[in-house]
């Protein structure tokens, strides 16, 4: 059993974190939450992210067996298809994203027809399940709060653990969107830091402003300085604070656009009869709430 070299790629657009991570005696790999770029004002999409990922993964002589999402994302389209085309890697994410797919279904108000049944993935991960990339084994937590189908890959002596937790300076993220909890975010994060306290946490974003983007700390930093953990909050102090800084956020800027994306597991609506896609907007659905 080992552990694996991980590469991260940042996008500053969305600030996301994009990872590779490999077994270095095998050279078998995985990438996990890769970007689908997207320009909201011209509405096009390109393949920059996930080409200089397939540039690194095809450079450094790595066979891709997986092509990994965390939960459906809100702030940036995935890229799993498209690499999936290039490279022939499976597909996977939690197996509760059809919860979502269910929820986002009826907001989008969608057709009967729409599959909710994770059909566009090539296996659903349940807690506890487990796989090898080479010689690194690797075991799903589910990690509700953030979203109802948010999964944590720990892999050796590293866990991705995406939108759960942000940096130590910046706390965890938030649980206010549809089928998201500040109860469930609560015990996730306990899970994920009764973690050994030298696993490597990766998480998926970084908004800090005053220094440079960063993506890795220790279970046991997080423990220590985390500015939402670092008292060892109950649960009821951890929910006042979160759902308080919940209530002053703005959605994301890409939230209605990416989520009727990443139901898809990455893929653009089916094209109406002049070959294009379209996408659609619930209008005044969230000051209606």
């Amino acid at each position: 059993m080992g552990n694996p070299i991980v590469k991260s790629f940042w996008d500053e657009p969305t600030g996301s974190w994009q990872y590779v991570f490999h077994d270095p005696d095998t050279m078998k790999g995985a990438i996990v939450d890769p970007v689908l770029d997207f320009d909201p004002l011209a509405g096009a999409t390109s393949t920059k992210n996930a080409e200089k990922l397939l540039a690194y993964v095809r450079k450094a002589g790595i066979e891709l067996d997986w092509i990994l999402d965390t939960h459906p994302h809100a702030d940036h389209f995935s890229a799993a298809p498209w690499l999936k085309a290039q490279t022939g890697a499976q597909t996977g994410i939690g197996e509760k994203v059809t919860g979502v797919q269910t929820l986002w279904q009826g907001i989008y108000n969608l057709p009967e027809d729409f599959p909710t049944d994770g059909s566009q993935w090539d296996r659903l991960l349940a807690d506890g399940d487990t796989f090898m990339v080479g010689n690194v084994p690797v075991t799903v937590m589910f990690s509700p709060g953030h979203t109802l189908a948010s999964i944590t890959y720990v892999a050796g002596d590293v866990a991705f653990v995406h939108d759960t937790l942000m940096m130590p300076d910046s706390g965890s993220s938030r649980a206010d969107f549809p089928g998201g909890s500040s109860a469930e975010l609560y015990n996730s994060i306990s899970a994920i830091l009764a973690l050994p306290g030298e696993t490597r946490v990766f998480v998926g974003h970084d908004y800090a402003p005053d220094r440079e983007a960063q993506c890795e700390a220790s279970v046991a930093e997080h423990r220590a300085s985390n500015i939402h953990w670092q008292d060892d909050p109950s649960e009821a102090e951890y929910r006042a604070i979160r759902d308080a800084r919940d209530a002053t956020l703005p959605l994301p800027k890409l939230m209605l656009a990416a989520l009727q994306v990443n139901i898809r597991g990455g893929r653009l609506p089916a094209a109406e009869d002049n070959g294009r896609s379209y996408l659609k907007l619930p209008l005044n659905y969230f000051e209606s709430r």
